[in-house]
Parts: structure tokens; C-alpha cells; sequence
């Protein structure tokens, strides 16, 4: 995520504000659980699965607004 952007300005993004840190963590962890349980290595049914994938989705959306809200206020 933000692989586009220079990492010291996502960096300092997470050091200013306290919910985009705490929303971007969280989106890594469910990428991570999503990935594992895709790959096999957590076992979980596909209920669960397909509503980890759908928070996962809702915090990429929200990080984005965030961003291209703090990116409208910087220009």
C-alpha cells in the first residue's frame, strides 16, 4: 500500500496522525491473515475469509481518502 509514495512521507503521515498509523497497521495485519489464510497456513472458513478480505478493502479505501484529503491540504 502507498508503494507510490516516497515511505518518509507515509512515515511521517503515521507519526502525525494517530488514526492513519492505527488504520494502516490494521490493514497489514488483515493483508497478512488474508494472505496466510489463502496460502493454507491459517485455517479459517471461507465466511471469515471473505469478511477479513471485505475490512481489508474498507481500510485500503479509507487510508486512500485520508491521504488524498492530507495531500489536498499540503498543494
Amino acid at each position: 500500500m502507498f508503494e507510490d509514495q516516497q515511505p518518509s512521507a507515509v512515515e511521517a503521515f503515521m507519526k502525525a496522525d494517530a488514526e492513519f498509523r492505527r488504520l494502516y497497521q490494521h490493514h497489514k495485519q488483515l493483508d497478512s491473515k488474508v494472505h496466510d489464510a489463502e496460502i493454507g497456513v491459517l485455517p479459517i472458513d471461507d465466511v471469515t475469509l471473505l469478511g477479513m478480505k471485505k475490512e481489508k478493502l474498507y481500510a485500503k479505501e479509507k487510508l486512500q481518502r485520508m491521504w488524498d484529503s492530507r495531500s489536498q491540504r499540503i498543494n
